[in-house]
């Protein structure tokens, strides 16, 4: 099995997200712990989007939404037309399972028709830093 690259990014509800373009076509995992707006939650997902995102796991709160936002984000970018299939992002959300149950099904699981990931986008959105928890938790799925 090859290595694939973690990137584990906290980002605090309202704040500016970095470029993850290098990183195209990634799987992101996001991890809702804290409320947000809408409209910030649909910039998030058309950064994701736009930046690479080609297979989105939401889990936390609001997980429903941030699937729903993410799956409209890549409608718009394509105006509503039909999306390439390179371009398509697969999108699930995880209300009822353990954090445990999704870093699984990422690692062993998870694959789009026209990629293979060599990148994983942890989105921890939290007021709190746990790089090394999740990144352990996600070793260990």
């Amino acid at each position: 099995m090859q290595n694939k690259i973690l990137t584990y990014l906290q980002l605090p509800p309202g704040s500016e997200p970095p470029a993850l373009d290098h990183l195209s076509p990634f799987l992101a995992i996001v991890l809702a712990e804290e409320e947000v707006t809408e409209l910030w939650q649909a910039e998030i997902s058309r950064w994701l989007v736009a930046a690479g995102c080609r297979y989105l796991l939401a889990w936390g709160k609001d997980c429903e939404a941030w699937h729903d936002m993410v799956e409209d984000a890549a409608l718009e970018a394509f105006d509503y037309e039909d999306v390439p299939e390179e371009h398509a992002v697969i999108a699930t959300w995880h209300e009822d399972e353990d954090r445990e149950e999704v870093f699984w099904f990422a690692r062993h699981r998870a694959a789009h028709p026209s990629h293979s990931f060599k990148a994983t986008v942890i989105l921890d959105i939290s007021l709190l830093n746990r790089k090394d928890e999740i990144e352990q938790e996600y070793a260990d799925a």
